[in-house]
């Protein structure tokens, strides 16, 4: 960058830092952040280029006014949020009394700093990884702690509603911080969207789930940004020994989209199943880069992602799966697949496979191809019309994806979603 960020954003960073009432610790951790962006390179991607996106130009990092709009989700434990404000948060008091923790990132650095100061960016995601994580440690604006102490199962889901407004002229650098002790499960499904129009803003989102030895986490997210809004995801995750970590994401955005997501299966035992069904319309590009790396000796890993291409849009695949040394009895498995409807499009997909021990197995599928003629032709012969024949289709191509998911109300939302998107995509 040409400007020195230290000195051209230190006074803003401070001076929200201090609105916030953030301990001298986190104030720290963003001006350390902020130095160390200076020299940090934009993370990598094969066959993924988004450095015209400038997702390294922060913008604005003020609070301003903004709607409440009415997105509260229908739920017993939740908490809702606007841009950096948190609009209601509600939690069964059986759980409170546990000890289970769902508070804001503001919050939980004052009132849980021993738990924030051990997990938050020590575990899983590094301020140090790249340009963007250590800018989202230094611009952060948002977040949500979320704490499952030993021994707690929770039934219930537990649901976040993210919402990131356009009418406002400020960036949405979120942070969300999962923890599941040992011995414990949970479910949390999050809905990220936006409202508004009128301004043109950046995304950057951070997501970092721990999973203990014994824990059970199914992780769910229905993405909804607008077309008016950059965004960069990074969604992490590591488990201890025979711990399972499940991922569900729907890629639903309408902007460009750079998804940064895997899990490190670093316990003996551990398992991790991650579930992506993307669908890019107009001319955006979404590229999504999805990792599961075999540390622990006979660990788990499958990816299984399904993603529709329509008008002049990009969608790329990357699946990598990793089984290092001396992780002997593992398994790395992975399905990318994409469907073109339009010759305007491009997709990619490409498989890759890290294999540094002998005694595992491992596979891989990818393809990219256009809508089955032989099913169109059929069911226009009994007198539907192209367009629904068409979103027929590619239900039945994503239904492959979307019925692995155990959440009922995950299904259905995703479901709504992916007909919303192909009505659009086919104007």
């Amino acid at each position: 960058m040409r400007a020195n960020l230290i000195d051209k954003y230190k006074d803003d960073v401070t001076s929200f830092s201090q609105s916030k009432g953030e301990p001298d610790w986190y104030q720290k951790v963003r001006l350390d952040s902020l130095e160390k962006a200076e020299e940090l390179s934009l993370p990598k991607y094969e066959k993924i280029n988004y450095r015209s996106w400038r997702l390294d130009r922060p913008g604005s990092i003020e609070s301003a006014d903004t709607s409440e709009f009415n997105r509260k989700p229908q739920a017993e434990n939740y908490i809702y949020q606007v841009g950096d404000k948190t609009i209601s948060t509600n939690l069964e008091d059986e759980l409170s009394k546990k000890g289970v923790i769902l508070t804001d990132i503001f919050s939980a650095m004052k009132d849980y700093p021993e738990l924030m100061q051990k997990y938050f960016m020590t575990k899983v995601t590094k301020t140090t990884d790249n340009k963007l994580t250590a800018l989202n440690a230094a611009f952060l604006n948002s977040g949500v702690f979320l704490y499952v102490p030993k021994g707690v199962r929770i039934t219930k889901s537990i649901q976040a509603m993210f919402v990131q407004d356009n009418s406002i002229d400020c960036d949405f650098v979120h942070h969300v911080l999962i923890v599941a002790d040992a011995d414990t499960e949970v479910t949390y499904l999050e809905n990220l969207v936006s409202e508004g129009s009128g301004y043109k803003n950046k995304a950057n989102v951070v997501v970092e789930v721990i999973a203990a030895d014994n824990s059970r986490v199914h992780f769910s997210a229905l993405d909804q940004l607008s077309k008016d809004t950059t965004t960069y995801l990074n969604r992490r995750g590591i488990t201890g020994n025979n711990a399972r970590l499940d991922w569900a994401i729907g890629f639903m955005n309408d902007g460009n989209v750079i998804g940064d997501f895997g899990t490190d299966l670093l316990g003996e035992g551990s398992h991790t199943e991650a579930k992506v069904v993307a669908i890019t319309t107009g001319e955006q590009v979404q590229g999504i880069d999805t990792k599961v790396t075999n540390y622990g000796k006979h660990t788990i890993g499958h990816i299984l992602q399904h993603g529709v291409i329509l008008q002049k849009s990009t969608l790329t695949f990357n699946g990598v799966g990793h089984i290092v040394k001396g992780a002997r009895g593992s398994d790395a498995q992975q399905e990318s697949r994409v469907l073109m409807l339009s010759r305007k499009a491009r997709g990619d997909a490409n498989p890759i496979l890290l294999i540094d021990e002998n005694d595992v197995t491992a596979g891989h599928a990818a393809s990219v191809g256009r809508v089955n003629e032989d099913q169109m032709y059929y069911l226009m012969s009994r007198g539907i019309d192209e367009k629904t024949a068409q979103r027929l289709v590619i239900r039945g191509f994503l239904s492959s994806v979307i019925s692995e998911i155990p959440e009922k109300d995950v299904r259905a939302s995703l479901t709504q979603m992916i007909e919303r998107k192909l009505v659009y995509g086919q104007q």
